[in-house]
């Protein structure tokens, strides 16, 4: 995810509590996801469609941040 700004990922994972807190949530989403999608959790499509939109917000919030830090 965002190949482009992988130092400043590293870098806001150390310094932005905020931001690492985002970042986790974002992968805990996807894993549930990937699990739900292959069965390894139970899930109804509704449900893993819920979590997919939940997750494309944590991940234009990331985007957002790493935007405005990038051009501070």
């Amino acid at each position: 995810m965002f190949p482009e700004y992988r130092e400043l990922i590293t870098q806001l994972k150390t310094t932005d509590r905020h931001f690492l807190n985002v970042f986790d949530k974002h992968n805990e989403l996807d894993q549930k996801i990937k699990n739900m999608e292959s069965g390894i959790e139970p899930a109804t499509h509704e449900a893993i469609e819920a979590l997919k939109k939940e997750k494309l917000v944590l991940k234009d919030e990331l985007y957002n941040t790493l935007r405005k830090a990038s051009a501070a």
